[in-house]
């Protein structure tokens, strides 16, 4: 396809096409010609536009297909646009010539609709060009019109409207004629014809004013026709012709305004339009009219059929929304009550509701009317307004049957024509207070103006369906609005028992109080667990009192069992008080015999009989409430005793149709609605405990769904969801994804589609929930049953034995074969048939088993071979069937025959039904059996199904092949790779082809094109030839459905070129699809929103700044740029998928651009959160208000973008809550990046000087607080959440940024004001929620540590709220009041936060100089929590926390005891008392509230802890001991229990705080000595400490243990120290005792050392001797220790040597291999060194002190064992030398000299008291003295020092004898030593004169001759570089000639010269001194002398100035 890429059409390329290729051919040369155009100049085609338009005529008069003929068309538009413009006239003559020809040949068609469509294109582009040849053009096309078929009409009418768009007002002269051709084809047979008139229409009308006048009633008679037997595309289209001409009716002629445009306006309305009510009335007409005596019946020429009715009322309904919609929300606004008012009167009118299924559909059209108006265009503001319109209505209707109560046929009459109203509006009223949520608080908080008395009013109404309605409104008022629950709930209650005389109260408020109860599930608070104990004493008593009035009987047996089937719901925390009585009930309510049954039957009468049924339907309901939503109690001995009225239920079953014939008919449906609930109850049991009735169970259920005894033909509900998803497009359930799914369902002919209401099932009100924004609707009674009855088949269906199932299946041959006379009621059957088997089939899969053996399975089969020929629904469960029979049959040829059967039939068989049936089974075998499982049959299926895809005579054929070939393709996957080119040569084919309006086809193309795409997968990126031809066949595609009309087939385009861009992204034209996708946000189709939105959610992901900018380039976006129009979406959409793809675009957009683009955001957000009730207008006073401005200067205005929008909403509050998590979203990005300027305002003002577009957070500080405040103080709650949480993020991340202009300031000072103001709305006001309380307090005490005010005045601000909440906890009534609004849960949630954000301001005691008197700190204000407390000390708060102190204690001490109950197994549940429970919580709510205590008992146990620590215990009294161990156990207890539990130790944050706990507690000297009575005490809790060592690698953790660790083991040390006296012959005492031992599990002193073993080897494996067994493939990680590691070791080495303390001297001796071990491991890795780094010199510091003190022990000098002690010292020393000695690990010269030189100190003198240890020891010393490293040499010669100077003179003189030698040796040349030894003969001078003081008297003479030539040697003649030499040499000398004189002589003496040599240089030493001294003083006296300067310099010189 590359050659017909050029500005001409290769020609001689196109010859050598194939036929099959070249309408391809010229269609990608098109593409690339029209976009070759668009982008060039006038120049650039100059030459070639005559051969241009010659080669586009050819192509017309060729006759191309569809999408070729708008090609061509925009190809000559754009070359006309751009090149000259002169041969356009020639063109259209040409194309008008076309036209003019008497050609009807069908081959000739093609050229026709070619001309047509080139016209239309011209004209609307090039309009003004072909001014003179309009109306030439509208004559040609108006006479064609007279002769030609549908698809020349509908081209005509399309060409026409383009003509009208590009004319516009200039081709008034004939609006008339096109007026009468499009109103006339109005009424079209064909569908798609009057789909084009009406759009034809539309655009004429925006010009034409006669239309408004004259015209107006004849054309909605027409467009009333035009609705009838329409699909949905033409409803659409008529509903958008009225609702825009109904529109520009009331918009009347401008006054005092002048505009000129471009070109004259000349629409001028002739006569009188219609006013607002007599258009409203012509609607309604229109409305009620449809299909009865006269109006539209005339029109329609007969009586018209229910669905034809149908289709009139729903265009109509769809065009009221139309209507508004063009008007705008302000005029909606303005004329809301008239509006309403007339909505509604509909409704209420006899011919709306002929029939009570009228009724229903006429409410859902009223429904939809008021949801797609008052839900979708409002704003929330204006929504309350409609919420009080609505409430007048229901108010003025209510009254006025009161004011007629007199007579009773009035009443009747007034129920019958009101009763719709009230349900209408009440239903309404529920949705938009769902909408506001709690913004609506004023509308019910009000007592004058309450909306809670109207609906109060509706349940006193004769019509059930409006109570219903008005209970279901209760609901949605107490879900919105959580607080007013409560106080509804007791107001409802009061009134049932004021006007228990009124069976309509009875029902109205039993319905309500049930409602309520759903709404409590819904609400997380719920209610008070005393009004479920008062509703089911209520229930009960009406229940009882059901035999006392029998015109009541009936109301309170519904009412009763409806309030107990509701409160069930609530979970078995509401049931189990009252189990025995409900067993006792539904016992009570059934025959337990039957005997007792046959007694019912023989004496009852219709009346006692339908209450009989009543009650008993009512009974199964609760129970199906009771096992549905209490299943936690439903134990197998329970299940069993509600099996016996279950099964008396079923044998009642039996009698039933006997009790029918004998009392009446009436009794049915009673009996179908315990039929219904027991169908329901039985689904939710197992099966196995109902398989003894199995037989007649399904007896009952066969019967149900066979219509055995229903004369109705009733189908069931179920078969379009049990049917696959993808085969909506065959069933026609895709329109539930459009906007007006709500009442287009009406339309499906099956299951009572669309006649949902809530009088079908009074359990509505509290079971279902609120789902597509509107009320629930369940389905008539008759159908529920069967779908119940088909669910429970399902169900049981794979229990069934074998020899049943044959003979079901056969039953179901045999029903439809007897219903054939009646084809009707046989479509009824074998739908409910099939639907039951395709139940069945999935039950048998989902259960892994069989259908059964071949006789089985043949039946089945032959039931579902005799569907495929059937209706297209029993098409789709036929073919559904047999994908299913796949899963479940044992024969593995079964997929191989049916495939066979199907191929067979589709070869021979040439109907419609039949090719589509067997298509269609064909592709569900494939998709059930899957690629791998039919392979064999690839190529045969897809060869069948592409030869049918194009059977141009049967578009049906066509759109199930396709569809079976989709499925084809998704299943096999890659495996399809083989046969894509032909399968896409054939789609292409088809797109090009296939007439637009043949629409199923287009869509099923995609979906092939969709499935193709996704088989080819990554490989589609690939640049070979063959991929590369696939992929511009795929784009061509695309880009085909991108041009289509239909909505579904430009999502699927979009989707298509979606997984285009995921596979090969290089390929796809982002900057084309990208503002194609900005157009379609505003598209009129829901579909095609979605589709634009995941695929802008798809590119946000990778290109997020490319799509932006693309996008800012349309000027639909250019004003608020891409993301500022997803906002505005999020106040319009209603549909739930579609705003959750808006939020996740643009959450992908922020996470991309959000850092670069701070201001943005941040100013989105803002304008989001600050929007003002008042709209700003685009054009200021230069435009006019919509409602003032005349028709066709509204829609030019409109096209030109010069008219603001009157629909703008201003943001509801999800899009605000949504704004602020944004602003968070964006101070958590700002945290994680690497930027430190986003939190530093010195930093980022510097940066933002010198790069101006650089931006940070911190500089728009004000901004954030500012819309955490607006956030916070707003109405709604949800609001404040989000507020609150953003300011307390704003605290946390902010509070430690500086103030660079104020010293010691942090920047959140200047906003201590806003702070405060938003938190006192939460305290404040009695209103407020529990949700805001809490997160209240917790950005209270957030405020409070964050250290930002220090001022206590400040502080006191907003201490003093977190005060007042304080009354909240003092109350400690865990029941609340009967005025309470809070249940248990919601009360215990505020307390617990209460006392939260206090712990969370924790504090210790630190005493002062007078114990008595204690200081109070925070302590919680640090942020490390590892830091002991003892040691932290922020600043004194006892002004603020001392006057609450003690009331805080108790409650905090209260919250722990609370935790230790909730925390007790469910065993132990049964010792609690019955009345009981916590402090803060009941019996009733302990599962509700476990979580709110799982996440504030931490900070309060540490609190408690700190308490008790610093307060309590220090009191010491002694009179409280029992109550300090009761405290300290708790406290102990709950620590260990939540240490140990697996539940809670997987948060660090609960770990911490337990051990921040046991942590304070041990600071205590009385916790350290009460623990130590009990040492088991002690040792569990090292021993699970121990465990969590072994568990957690946080340093934090670790730090804490050992911490504890250690105050536990000087505790015991302590304790023992005082308890026992310190002699021998208390040993036994200690651990280890007499003969040592020391037991594990039983010993401080082996737990102590388990901990210290732990950390050792966690941070320095190689300790651990396992290691060095281990093979050489692993070998422990070496290294440098970190600061924190080696922190930790030492710790660990100081509570390893502590621990001896503990041990009798025995003991000592057990344990003290394991210390020296340990220890000299630990020295063996802490010095060794890696790539020249020590390992850890702390660490070596550590153990060599833990050493030092081992060496020092009194057991070494005087114990009994001292002689065991050396031997184990002397083995340490040995180690130490063996491994300073390995040269396979590099050790620190340095720490190993220090080492040996401590053990030769410190050590006893038994320890060197070996040859061979001395030996080593001597030649260590040596071989280090001899060392190249200076420093090495330096360390060795200043711990020579300390050896020579050893108590031990055999030991000191050993070392002298050995080292002295290599001492001297380095000063025998002192003139050869280089100047970096220096320093090392300097101290071997020190030894030497360090060796003549240590000599004895007799050989000190000697040692001073040794030694004085030495020195002497060293001394210079001359001053040189070796001055330092010199000097100590001389220093020396001369020390030793003062100390030891005469020796000194002697030695000088000696040796000719040294006399004289030592005199001079004392002499040079001398002159050198002198020398200096007159130098200072020289220096000394010049400073003196000279003044000095000033230190500021004078301007002006002074000093001739006398």
């Amino acid at each position: 396809m590359e050659l017909a890429h050029g500005l001409l059409l290769n020609e001689e390329a196109l010859k050598l096409v194939g036929d099959n290729k070249r309408d391809v051919f010229v269609y990608e040369w098109l593409r690339f010609l029209h976009k070759v155009l668009k982008a060039s100049q006038k120049s650039d085609i100059k030459e070639k536009q005559e051969k241009l338009v010659e080669q586009l005529t050819n192509q017309i008069l060729a006759g191309p297909g569809p999408p070729t003929r708008a090609l061509i068309g925009h190809c000559l538009s754009t070359l006309y646009k751009i090149g000259d413009s002169f041969g356009i006239y020639n063109s259209v003559c040409k194309c008008h010539d076309v036209l003019k020809s008497k050609d009807d040949s069908p081959s000739y068609l093609s050229v026709r609709l070619a001309a047509i469509v080139v016209v239309g294109i011209l004209y609307e582009h090039n309009g003004r060009m072909l001014g003179g040849l309009f109306t030439e053009t509208v004559q040609i096309l108006v006479k064609g019109l007279k002769n030609a078929e549908s698809q020349t009409r509908s081209e005509t009418l399309t060409a026409l409207k383009y003509l009208l768009m590009g004319l516009g007002s200039s081709a008034a002269m004939c609006h008339r004629d096109i007026y009468k051709v499009a109103k006339h084809l109005l009424g079209d047979r064909s569908n798609f014809v009057r789909t084009s008139a009406a759009e034809c229409m539309t655009e004429l009308i925006k010009e034409a004013g006669f239309v408004y006048s004259n015209e107006f009633e004849p054309l909605m008679q027409q467009c009333i026709r035009a609705l009838e037997g329409s699909t949905y595309d033409t409803r659409c289209a008529v509903a958008r012709l009225i609702g825009t001409f109904v529109a520009g009716s009331q918009r009347p002629k401008p006054t005092g305004y002048v505009f000129k445009p471009d070109f004259a306006l000349t629409a001028v309305v002739k006569g009188k339009k219609p006013t607002l009510e007599e258009v409203l009335v012509s609607l309604s007409n229109g409305f009620l009219n449809a299909g009865s005596t006269g109006g539209a019946r005339d029109l329609l020429k007969g009586n018209s059929s229910p669905s034809s009715i149908r289709n009139i009322r729903i265009g109509i309904s769809e065009a009221f929304v139309e209507f508004v919609q063009e008007l705008g929300s302000d005029w909606l606004q303005k004329n809301l009550s008239i509006f309403l008012n007339k909505v509604l009167e509909m409704v209420a009118q006899p011919k709306a509701a002929v029939s009570h299924v009228d009724a229903v559909y006429s409410r859902r059209c009223i429904t939809f009317i008021l949801r797609s108006t008052l839900g979708g265009m409002l704003g929330e503001p204006q929504q309350q307004v409609a919420v009080l319109e609505l409430c007048k209505i229901i108010s003025k209707q209510t009254s006025s049957l009161d004011a007629n109560t007199v007579d009773a046929n009035n009443m009747n009459q007034e129920v019958l024509s009101s009763q719709h109203v009230l349900v209408c509006a009440t239903q309404e009223v529920g949705s938009l207070m769902r909408a506001l949520s709690t913004s609506a608080l004023p509308l019910v908080a009000e007592s004058q103006n309450s909306i809670v008395d109207p609906i109060l009013a509706v349940l006193l109404y004769p019509s059930n369906a409006a109570r219903l309605s008005a209970a279901w409104c209760l609901r949605c008022i107490a879900v919105a609005l959580p607080s007013q629950l409560t106080l509804m709930v007791d107001k409802c209650i009061e009134k049932l028992k004021s006007l228990k005389s009124s069976g309509e109260a009875i029902s109205g408020y039993s319905a309500a109080i049930a409602s309520l109860l759903g709404a409590a599930r819904e609400c997380p608070m719920g209610i008070p667990y005393e009004k479920g104990k008062v509703i089911f004493k209520v229930a009960e008593d009406m229940l009882r009192a059901v035999g006392q009035n029998s015109r009541l009987s009936i109301f309170r047996t519904q009412g009763g069992w409806l309030m107990i089937g509701s409160l069930l719901t609530l979970g078995s925390t509401f049931a189990r008080p009252h189990l025995p009585k409900l067993l006792l009930l539904w016992k009570t309510s059934f025959p337990r015999s039957m005997r007792e049954l046959d007694q019912e039957r023989q004496r009852g009468d219709a009346f006692s009989w339908q209450l009989t049924l009543e009650s008993r339907s009512g009974a199964l309901c609760a129970m199906r409430s009771f096992v549905a939503h209490c299943s936690d109690i439903l134990t197998e001995e329970l299940t069993r005793k509600l099996m016996v009225p279950l099964e008396s239920a079923l044998a009642m079953m039996s009698i039933i149709p006997q009790i029918i014939s004998l009392y009446g008919t009436h009794l049915k449906a009673g009996a179908a609605m315990v039929r219904l609930r027991l169908y329901d109850i039985l689904a939710l049991l197992p099966p196995t405990s109902y398989e003894g009735s199995f037989n007649s169970l399904l007896r009952e259920l066969v019967a149900e769904f066979t219509l055995t005894d229903n004369q109705a033909n009733t189908t069931t509900s179920l078969l379009r969801s049990l049917c696959h998803h993808d085969d909506n497009v065959l069933l026609g359930t895709w329109l539930k994804e459009s906007d007006q799914s709500l009442i287009e369902d009406q339309l499906q002919g099956y299951g009572g589609s669309g006649s949902g209401s809530i009088e079908h099932d009074s359990t509505t009100v509290y079971l279902q929930s609120y789902e597509h924004n509107v009320a629930p609707g369940p389905l008539p009674l008759g159908v529920s049953v069967i779908d119940a009855a088909i669910a429970l088949f399902g169900l049981a269906f794979p229990h069934v034995a074998m020899k049943h199932r044959l003979q079901m299946l056969n039953h179901f041959d045999e029903c439809v074969k007897q219903a054939a006379k009646n084809a009707q009621r046989q479509r009824a059957v074998q739908i409910n048939i099939f639907t039951a088997l395709i139940c069945a089939l999935k039950g048998l899969a989902e259960n892994k088993r069989h259908l059964g053996g071949a006789d089985v399975q043949i039946a089945a089969t032959g039931l579902i071979v005799t569907a495929l020929i059937s209706t297209p629904h029993l098409r789709c469960a036929a073919g559904e069937a047999v994908g299913r029979m796949t899963q479940v049959t044992n024969d593995n040829n079964f997929p191989s025959k049916t495939a066979q059967l199907c191929f067979e039939k589709l070869k021979t068989a040439r109907d419609v039904i039949s090719r589509t049936g067997h298509s269609f089974a064909l592709g569900c075998l494939h998709r059930y059996v899957g690629g791998m499982g039919s392979s064999q049959h690839l190529r045969m299926s897809v060869g069948i199904l592409l030869a049918l895809s194009q059977d141009s005579n049967s578009p049906e054929v066509q759109v199930w092949a396709l569809h079976a070939l989709s499925l084809i393709i998704d299943a096999f996957g890659p495996m399809f790779r083989s046969f894509v080119e032909p399968a896409l040569q054939v789609v292409l084919t088809l797109f090009l082809q296939v007439a637009p309006h043949h629409i199923q086809v287009h869509r099923c193309l995609g979906r092939c094109l969709s499935a193709l795409i996704t088989t080819i997968g990554p490989e589609m990126q690939v640049t070979s030839a063959s991929i590369s031809g696939i992929r511009s066949s795929c784009l061509t595609s695309c880009a085909i459905m991108s041009h289509h009309s239909d909505a579904q087939v430009q999502a699927e385009s979009v989707g298509c070129l979606q997984q285009l861009h995921m596979f090969a992204p290089r390929h796809v034209e982002v900057a084309s699809l990208v503002p194609r996708l900005c157009r379609y946000l505003s598209s009129w189709h829901l579909v095609l929103r979605r589709a634009s939105v995941s695929c802008l959610r798809q590119l946000a992901q990778k290109e997020a700044l490319e799509v932006c900018q693309l996008a800012s380039s349309d000027p639909k976006l250019e004003d608020h740029r891409l993301e500022g129009a997803l906002f505005s979406l999020l106040d319009r959409e209603m549909n739930s998928q579609l705003s959750s793809d808006i939020r996740d675009t643009i959450n992908h957009i922020l996470q991309d651009l959000a850092l670069n683009h701070l201001t943005f955001w941040l100013t989105l957000c803002k304008s989001v959160l600050a929007a003002s009730s008042e709209k700003s207008g685009g054009c200021g006073c230069l435009v006019p208000e919509v409602s003032t401005m005349n028709t066709a200067l509204y829609f030019y205005m409109k096209r030109t973008r010069q008219l603001p929008d009157s629909n703008v909403l201003q943001p509801r509050w999800p899009t605000r809550v949504f704004a602020i998590d944004i602003v968070r979203r964006l101070i958590s990005m700002c945290h994680s990046s690497s930027d430190p300027a986003h939190f530093d305002l010195e930093i980022a003002r510097n940066i933002a000087r010198k790069e101006t577009k650089r931006d940070y957070l911190v500089l728009h500080l004000s901004d954030l607080v500012r819309m955490s405040f607006m956030a916070s103080t707003d109405n709604s709650v949800q609001l404040k959440m989000a507020g609150l949480e953003a300011l307390q993020d704003v605290i946390k991340y902010f509070k430690e940024v500086p103030e660079p202009e104020f010293q010691g300031s942090v920047i959140l000072e200047q906003y201590q004001a806003n702070v405060g103001a938003a938190l006192r709305p939460a305290f404040s006001s009695s209103e407020t929620s529990a949700e805001i309380i809490v997160r209240a307090c917790e950005v209270c005490s957030a405020w409070v540590t964050s250290l930002v005010v220090r001022d206590l005045s400040d502080l006191k601000r907003v201490t003093s709220l977190l005060v007042s909440s304080l009354d909240m906890v003092s109350t400690n009534d865990v029941n609340p009041s009967s005025e309470s609004k809070h249940s248990e849960t919601a009360s215990t949630m505020i307390k617990l936060a209460v006392l939260n954000a206090w712990a969370k301001v924790r504090y210790y005691l630190s005493y002062t100089q007078n114990p008595t008197t204690p200081q109070i700190y925070i302590a919680a204000m640090h942020p490390d929590p590892s830091i002991d407390p003892t040691q932290v000390v922020e600043q004194n708060m006892l002004t603020l926390v001392q006057p609450h102190l003690q009331v805080l204690a108790e409650h905090w001490l209260a919250v722990v005891k609370d935790q230790a109950i909730l925390r007790l197994p469910p065993e132990f549940h049964s010792h609690l008392p019955e009345q009981g429970g916590g402090a803060f919580f009941t019996l009733e709510s302990m599962v509700s509230v476990r979580s709110h205590y799982t996440t504030v008992w931490p900070a309060i146990l540490h609190a408690s802890a700190l308490w008790l620590t610093h307060v309590h215990f220090a009191e010491e009294d002694d009179t409280k001991t029992d109550d300090y161990n009761l405290k300290l156990h708790l406290a102990l207890g709950v620590c260990v229990e939540a240490l140990c539990s697996p539940r809670t130790s997987d948060s660090i944050n609960v770990i911490l705080s337990c051990l921040s706990t046991l942590d304070a507690l041990y600071s205590s000297d009385w916790t350290r000595s009460k623990i130590n009575e009990d040492k088991s005490t002690a040792v569990e809790l090292l021993n699970v400490l121990h465990r969590l060592l072994l568990t957690r690698d946080s340093h934090t953790t670790q730090q804490i243990v050992l911490r504890i660790a250690k105050k536990i083991i000087s505790g015991a040390i302590q304790f023992q120290s005082k308890a026992l006296p310190e002699e021998e012959d208390a040993a036994g005492s200690w651990e280890g005792g007499e003969d040592g031992s020391i037991e594990a599990g039983h010993s401080l002193v082996f737990a102590s050392l388990e901990i210290c073993m732990c950390v050792l080897v966690r941070k320095m494996p190689s300790v651990n001797p396992t290691f060095r067994t281990t093979s050489h493939d692993y070998q422990p990680k070496r290294g440098p220790l970190s600061a924190a590691d080696a922190s930790l070791v030492s710790t660990a080495l100081v509570l390893l040597t502590d621990v001896l303390d503990l041990c009798s001297p025995r003991g000592c001796l057990t344990i003290l291999p394991t210390i020296l071990f340990l220890l000299t491991g630990v020295l063996r890795e802490s010095m060794s060194c890696h790539d020249g780094k020590i390992c850890s010199l702390t660490t070596t510091t550590s153990a060599l002190q833990a050493l030092r003190k081992l060496m020092t022990s009194h057991h070494v000098k005087n114990g009994s064992y001292s002689k065991e002690w050396i031997q184990l010292l002397q083995s340490s020393l040995l180690t130490v030398l063996d491994f300073s000695a390995d040269e396979s690990v590099a050790h620190d010269p340095v720490s190993m000299l220090t080492s040996i030189s401590l053990f030769v100190i410190t050590a006893p003198t038994e320890v060197l008291d070996q040859t061979q240890i001395l030996r080593k020891i001597i030649n260590f010393f040596q071989n280090k003295l001899s060392s190249n490293d200076l420093n090495v040499e330096l360390k060795c010669l200043s711990l020579i020092s300390p050896i020579f100077r050893h108590p031990d003179p055999t030991i000191s003189s050993t070392f002298i004898q050995h080292l002295t030698p290599c001492i001297v040796a380095k000063l025998k040349l002192p003139h050869e030593i280089p100047t970096n030894q220096l320093s090392v003969a300097i101290e071997c001078m020190n030894v030497m004169e360090l060796l003549v003081t240590l000599a004895p008297n007799e050989h000190r003479t000697a040692v001073v001759a040794m030694v004085v030539p030495i020195l002497i040697s060293c001394l210079s003649d001359t001053t040189s570089q070796r001055s330092s030499l010199h000097d100590s040499a001389l220093k020396k000398l001369l020390q030793i000639g003062l100390s030891q004189p005469d020796a000194f002589k002697t030695s000088l003496d000696t040796v000719p010269g040294f006399k004289s040599r030592l005199e001079s240089a004392i002499r040079r030493n001398q002159e050198a001194q002198q020398a200096r001294e007159k130098s200072v003083a020289k220096n000394t006296t010049a400073a003196v002398a000279k003044p000095a300067q000033p230190s500021i310099k004078l301007k002006m010189d002074f000093s001739n100035f006398v």
